[in-house]
């Protein structure tokens, strides 16, 4: 899965899926894609990812309270 970093315009790999989808998680493990080199893994904020399309990631993967924001 590839989601775009925002402060940099760039796609990252992400490396474990698990992360992008617990609330709880507030960065991820992904590697940056420049060109055909593999890059070293780092850890990105979700808060500074979205899809490579521009849509945010679904608040139930970004905030553990979510269901809170729903019912105000």
């Amino acid at each position: 899965m590839f989601l775009k970093h925002l402060p940099t315009s760039g796609l990252v790999e992400v490396l474990d899926f698990n992360e992008v989808f617990d609330p709880f998680a507030a960065s991820i493990r992904a590697r940056s894609q420049a060109g055909e080199d593999t890059m070293d893994e780092d850890l990105y904020p979700k808060a500074e990812l979205v899809f490579p399309s521009g849509e945010p990631l679904p608040l139930c993967w970004r905030d553990s309270k979510y269901r809170e924001h729903i019912a105000a």
